[in-house]
């Protein structure tokens, strides 16, 4: 059973790493989840819980963050969770600027009283004063975790280092500490705040409200309200709240915010409309398919809310980290100030100043804060290009991706049969040959037999047919106007004797037999979609070592198509299980250290999807096997958005590895710095919020990647 709350007003994500690891320690609950974007809590509990589950939340919550307002989340039109800009939030912002603006006056003022010749203790008072504004707050859930026998936390090392720095004499560096923290906890909340709102502007494409005509009424309701086979109607400039068919009109309509695509498409009746879609011009008459629950906008919006759920390899270990760094930082930082002068003698205070100064430097802020911010916006980045990614170990998974599978129908081609060359024999015209198979393939419902016709594209007399028979896995045999014709495949025309030139044309072919004399070959081919070959291109100078095509065609097909594209390798006259046993001989070639990436239309490769490494499902959207089996949806038909999906989660990784190494880096230097006596407490104060702040504004720049 799942049971959620929304925490409103969470944005640390230090604190959200530790709710979430006490949430889940708790007795009957089998995991926890903390989604700081979407500021939720996700408990799965085991059978019933013994307690008051809503109550152990709230005491767990309110130690790290009292001002949290805790609710049970309900996921309805309408709830907010997922805007930083809203309510609380807002204000809470406002009052963290004022008080900032405040306590830096007053210190400002305390080091000016300071250092004039009236009484000390008057700048003193002062800077005391400026300390209680801008660091009382730490102090105090450092006496609260403390209490609660949580100790090692950023709020102690910040209380320990300051305070000591006071008893020291240190008191304007002390007050220091405490500004620079503020302005970096502003920092902080101001880049989740930004993550926030890319989503929320993601959140908008959910309508409130949806028009339905019942009784011959038009009534304003709820879309979560509206039963599939209802019909809705939607005006020009408005969203289309639920998925459905067009019953009438014709429009056009902007999908920017579901698929990326900048040009709007035209719709009329027959054409299926996603929700979230805007609708530009004329009025549409539209027959629900999906509930509300189910419908594109909410499915999109579930995915990108909990993908921050589902945490990358490096976020994992970082959080574990930072849990067992602390405490030895603080060991480290103890032995400092006391060893030195209990085995060489010397100056305790100068120690016990580098003792302090050790500690200021070794807070794991820059680390705790910036790489979640950095996989986060990855995400972000890549739904607003039209991919969404599941979680940030999926965005990580892409980075290292060290070969591409593809299917090939619907995937690199259209998965639309056309008619590509007609091959008149015998002294039929192309006119006469692509006649007489539209009048045999007049009656058939294959993809093939639509193709022909809609090449002819022109009306058939059904009346001038008689004796039409289809013969399964041959063709088809039909009369017209008394003439007798056959059209199929090479087993057909020898089953009727009929002597014929066999086509070695890539595609399906259609042999046309006329009174048992050949009238020529047919030849329908799936057209490669556009960007295809480029797509293979750029994959490969990304340093994609291989890619292979799995297709359940025909070689001659296959082969062309790999020639085409210039893939890798191709293997063709697959079954759907005989795709998965391929897929895995293909892993045990990749290098061990990378990903195999799996990318198919969806509809028939669940399996496939599931196998592999990274399931990419491409222009899946209205496809539930899909979305369920692919760890990332590209939401056009488009192979190019894997190229940028490659290139997002490269750069989401660089970033989030500059921040690890840039933070150690400075962080190590310092301590050593530190406890030789070089750096002062202004060093120390910029190598934790200086770096903290350097390290979250670098992960900002991947939501812009």
């Amino acid at each position: 059973m799942k049971k959620a709350f929304l925490l409103k007003g969470l944005c640390c994500p230090g604190c959200a790493g530790k709710i979430e690891n006490e949430a889940g320690a708790l007795d009957g609950v089998a995991s926890a989840a903390v989604n700081l974007m979407a500021e939720t809590l996700t408990l799965e509990v085991e059978g019933r819980f013994s307690g008051d589950l809503p109550a152990a939340v709230k005491k767990i919550v309110a130690a790290h963050e009292p001002d949290i307002i805790i609710t049970e989340y309900s996921d309805t039109p309408g709830s907010c969770g997922c805007c930083g800009d809203c309510g609380a939030d807002s204000d809470s912002g406002k009052n963290a600027i004022l008080k900032l603006i405040v306590g830096a006056l007053v210190y400002g003022g305390g080091v000016v009283l300071l250092r004039t010749d009236l009484n000390a203790f008057i700048g003193l008072g002062v800077l005391v004063a400026a300390y209680i504004i801008l660091g009382g707050e730490v102090v105090a859930k450092a006496v609260r975790n403390i209490t609660k026998g949580r100790v090692f936390d950023e709020n102690f090392l910040m209380s320990v280092s300051t305070i000591g720095a006071f008893v020291i004499g240190e008191y304007p560096e002390a007050v220091a500490v405490m500004l620079f923290y503020q302005v970096g906890e502003l920092f902080q909340n101001s880049a989740v705040r930004r993550s926030r709102k890319s989503i929320a502007e993601l959140m908008d494409i959910r309508p409130d409200t949806a028009t339905v005509r019942r009784e011959s009424e038009l009534l304003t309701v709820a879309p979560d309200t509206v039963s599939v086979g209802e019909t809705i109607i939607v005006k020009p400039g408005e969203k289309i709240p639920l998925d459905g068919v067009v019953a009438s009109g014709a429009s056009t309509i902007d999908a920017k915010a579901l698929t990326g695509e900048s040009m709007p498409r035209a719709v009329e009746k027959g054409d299926t409309v996603l929700s979230g879609s805007i609708n530009q011009s004329g009025v549409l008459t539209i027959e629900v398919s999906k509930t509300f629950g189910e419908s594109t906008a909410s499915r999109i919006i579930d995915l990108v809310e909990n993908a921050a759920a589902r945490k990358a390899p490096t976020e994992k270990f970082i959080t574990t980290f930072s849990r067992y760094y602390t405490p030895v930082v603080v060991g480290l930082a103890a032995l400092l100030a006391v060893l030195p002068p209990l085995i060489a003698g010397g100056d305790w205070t100068d120690w016990i100043h580098r003792g302090f100064v050790f500690l200021v430097i070794s807070c794991p802020c820059a680390l705790v804060i910036s790489i979640p911010l950095g996989f986060f916006g990855g995400i972000g980045g890549a739904s607003r290009k039209g991919i969404l990614v599941k979680g940030s170990n999926y965005l990580e998974a892409l980075a290292k991706l060290d070969m591409v599978v593809f299917d090939k129908t619907g995937t690199l081609t259209k998965g639309v049969f056309n008619v590509t060359e007609i091959i008149p024999a015998n002294g039929f015209s192309e006119s006469e040959l692509l006649e007489c198979a539209a009048y045999a393939e007049s009656l058939s419902n294959h993809p093939i037999a639509a193709s022909i016709r809609k090449a002819y594209a022109k009306p058939v007399a059904e009346h001038e047919l008689s004796g039409y028979s289809e013969v399964p896995g041959y063709g088809i045999r039909v009369t017209r106007n008394e003439r007798e014709i056959l059209a199929g495949n090479e087993r057909h025309m020898a089953a009727a004797s009929v002597k014929f030139e066999e086509s070695d044309k890539a595609g399906t072919k259609v042999y046309i037999a006329v009174d048992n004399r050949f009238a020529g070959c047919i030849v329908i081919a799936d057209e490669i979609k556009p960007d295809a070959r480029e797509a293979i291109s750029n994959l490969k100078k990304l340093g994609i070592r291989k890619t292979v095509m799995l297709t359940g065609d025909n070689a001659r097909i296959g082969q062309a198509v790999a020639a085409e594209l210039g893939l890798d390798e191709y293997y063709a006259e697959l079954l759907p299980d005989q795709k998965v046993e391929k897929l895995e001989a293909l892993e045990k070639q990749k290098n061990p250290k990378k990903k195999l990436a799996f990318v198919g239309d969806g509809i028939n490769d669940a399996p496939v999807l599931a196998r592999a490494d990274v399931g990419i499902a491409m222009g899946a959207l209205g496809s539930d096997a899909a979305i369920e089996a692919a760890d990332v949806v590209l939401m056009t038909d488009e192979p190019s958005r894997l190229v940028d999906a490659v290139f997002i989660a490269r750069a989401t990784r660089r970033i989030v590895f500059q921040n690890i190494v840039f933070a150690l880096g400075v962080k190590g230097l310092f301590l050593i710095l530190g406890a030789a006596g070089v750096a002062g407490m202004w060093e120390a104060v910029f190598a934790d919020m200086g770096v903290a702040v350097l390290a979250i504004l670098n992960a900002m720049r991947v939501m812009k990647a």
